[in-house]
């Protein structure tokens, strides 16, 4: 099962990532699968924006795994952002242990997800972008840990 949300614009797109922090419990990890330019940061900047994030949050392009100091009421204290577009290995990704850093009271949103998504061995929602012709976005979710939450996303899509 899949649930599709239509972005048209950056701020639809910002606006259904801080939504989005309503689908998330400590724990989860969260794939974010598109092409270049589709919406993955600005998505993620919503998620922290949701989750209570007061710092700037910036692709970790370079740093490939940056934490933000969460404030919220529902116990996750950590979100983690990693960007893997640079990684050439699925070793390299394994080295990361984003499994490890969520297991207390965090999340992780990884970017580029699709090229580690065998090696998280756990667990995982994807939300995948796809670009209109009208520079719209689709943002797909699927994946295990989606149908767990189908009535926490069905209200997300309706929105």
């Amino acid at each position: 099962m899949s649930w599709q949300r239509y972005c048209a614009s950056a701020p639809d797109a910002m606006r259904a990532g801080e939504e989005f922090a309503d689908v998330l419990e400590c724990g989860d990890m969260v794939l974010l699968s598109g092409p270049l330019g589709a919406g993955k940061t600005t998505f993620t900047k919503g998620v922290a924006k949701g989750l209570g994030v007061v710092e700037r949050v910036t692709s970790p392009t370079f740093t490939m795994v940056r934490p933000h100091r969460c404030h919220n009421d529902r116990g996750i204290e950590t979100l983690h952002h990693a960007d893997v577009y640079r990684v050439e290995t699925l070793g390299e990704v394994l080295d990361l242990a984003l499994g490890e850093l969520v297991e207390e009271s965090g999340v992780a949103v990884v970017e580029w997800g699709e090229l580690g998504a065998s090696v998280f061995g756990r667990v995982v929602m994807t939300v995948r972008f796809d670009i209109d012709d009208d520079e719209g976005r689709l943002l797909s979710v699927d994946g295990p840990l989606a149908e767990e939450r189908a009535g926490a996303l069905d209200e997300w899509v309706a929105r």
